[in-house]
């Protein structure tokens, strides 16, 4: 349903849902998210590495199906696939730079729970508000029906990737 009359990008050549046609547009969508991700954290004096640990603590912060139970150093780590050394160091900077809070567990004070910290949130929702708009104005040019196919194949998609990552660690 593109009701909105809005530009749509163009498909790869060949059969639209095939493999290859996929491929293309999910490694052009993710190339996107990547560059702005990039900017965000040049701008914030950030490493990449930097930037996935703030994306997973966002999500463990606002994801309903982790039943409440924030990032840990230890989740976060085997998460991005790191050593300790280097997951304390790239807390160390996040934190120093206000990005996240560490949080001792009040029945057990050796668990850290990390937080994404407010001020960074409202920092990062202004930077990525034209990025959520964009995302709205793509959504807009679809049906609900269509929306539940693509929430559908995206949660399958991840799941799909959450298994190849258990399967190669």
């Amino acid at each position: 349903m593109s009701g909105s009359g809005a530009p749509t990008a163009s498909l790869p050549e060949g059969d639209p849902t095939g493999l290859q046609s996929f491929a293309v547009l999910l490694r052009r969508m993710n190339s996107e998210f990547n560059r702005i991700a990039q900017e965000f954290a040049q701008e914030q004096g950030l490493h990449l590495t930097d930037m996935q640990a703030l994306i997973a603590i966002l999500d463990a912060d606002s994801d309903p199906d982790a039943a409440g139970e924030p990032m840990t150093p230890g989740r976060l780590r085997g998460q991005l696939n790191l050593t300790s050394g280097a997951v304390t160091a790239c807390l160390d900077r996040l934190e120093r730079a206000g990005h996240i809070r560490r949080v001792r567990d009040a029945g057990d004070r050796r668990v850290v729970h990390l937080h994404y910290a407010e001020a960074a949130r409202g920092l990062a929702r202004d930077y990525f508000r034209p990025l959520a708009r964009s995302t709205d104005a793509a959504r807009g040019r679809f049906s609900p029906e269509e929306l539940e196919v693509v929430v559908r194949f995206l949660v399958e998609m991840n799941a799909e990737l959450a298994l190849l990552r258990r399967h190669s660690g």
